[in-house]
């Protein structure tokens, strides 16, 4: 019998990165086509997204079982993976600042071709005291139950734990409703002009990360009740706190440049 010497987790040879690879150039492909007008270009993009939630649950699966069952997450590779997180929040704080930097640069200059005027002629903006300022009650309220929900699991606190961690994704919920509902009202689109593309780029890549998040603390969630989770054991869940934090950071940002100012 082998007996490893060292405190990281050398991974065993998996196929979910090639298939995912695949799945999500497969992806790609799809969403060009249906935005193109090809045929079958909708039904390509919906079995892609299928193929991609199906590996992402099963790799899911493994990771899961390697840290719970087999043990290969020690302390240091949950600081690797923790490590990891904030380098991939980093990543995303940057795409976002590539969105709001084309957004001050349309809006603090307004060029001839959209009325030296920001919004542009035409568009009528839509209110930040309606949806958009429930949405951040509902996003800050979120912040503070599942911040409740991590200290009640490090207190031992299993129950309140759980609790917390559901209504934070209830919350989540209800602000990716709310989010439709003022897509549905808004009298503009991706189309029209700059300001309808910044708009729906920065809104909508927030709203993804919304429901990532969102699945990110079902996982969490799901592994709490199954007593995965430990005091000391939970580096996973942490990992998606510390996302869903920047999320409601970046919303923060989108409601005053975005909805108030911008608006």
């Amino acid at each position: 019998m082998n007996i490893q010497a060292h405190p990281y987790h050398l991974v065993t040879p998996s196929p979910w990165p090639l298939f995912t690879s695949f799945s999500l150039f497969n992806m790609a492909i799809s969403a060009v086509s249906y935005f193109h007008g090809f045929q079958f270009g909708g039904y390509g993009l919906t079995l892609s997204f299928i193929l991609t939630l199906f590996v992402m649950l099963l790799w899911f699966r493994d990771v899961i079982t390697e840290g719970t069952y087999l043990g290969d997450h020690t302390l240091q590779v949950q600081k690797g993976i923790f490590l990891g997180m904030i380098l991939f929040i980093i990543s995303e704080a940057f795409a976002f600042l590539s969105i709001f930097w084309a957004y001050f640069h349309s809006s603090l200059s307004p060029s001839v071709e959209i009325g030296n005027s920001w919004p542009p002629q035409g568009i009528v903006a839509l209110d930040p005291w309606a949806i958009p300022l429930l949405n951040t009650f509902i996003l800050l309220s979120s912040g503070i139950t599942i911040t409740y929900a991590h200290h009640a699991l490090i207190q031992g606190n299993r129950k309140d734990a759980i609790n917390g961690t559901l209504f934070t994704i209830l919350l989540a919920i209800v602000f990716t409703g709310l989010q439709y509902v003022e897509y549905s009202q808004a009298m503009f689109t991706f189309a029209d002009s700059v300001y309808g593309s910044v708009f729906f780029a920065s809104t909508g890549l927030h709203g993804l990360h919304i429901i990532i998040g969102t699945i990110f603390l079902t996982v969490g969630f799901v592994r709490i009740v199954l007593y995965h989770l430990t005091v000391h054991h939970h580096a996973g869940y942490e990992s998606a706190i510390l996302y869903w934090h920047f999320v409601d950071v970046v919303w923060l940002f989108l409601f005053i440049v975005v909805y108030w100012w911008g608006g």
